[in-house]
């Protein structure tokens, strides 16, 4: 599928099509995640259990950065 940019105000906007949003069970309300590696851009629905598994990786990554800090102002 190719899409185009639309003009909105003074921003630009990708118009996605409703079998595709249907297909994805993403609706107006549903939180989109954007990613990009530079090249490419990846649109994403948030799930609840993505982003459970997301905020445990990162306070994994922070505990394990932070260790010896933690552990002081724990006693």
């Amino acid at each position: 599928m190719t899409k185009r940019l639309t003009v909105m105000g003074d921003e630009l906007g990708l118009i996605l099509d409703k079998p595709l949003l249907e297909q994805l069970g993403i609706d107006k309300d549903t939180p989109l995640e954007l990613e990009t590696d530079g090249r490419t851009l990846t649109i994403r629905p948030v799930r609840a259990e993505d982003r459970r598994a997301r905020v445990r990786k990162v306070t994994e990554k922070m505990m394990d950065a932070h260790e010896e800090t933690l552990r002081k102002l724990a006693k």
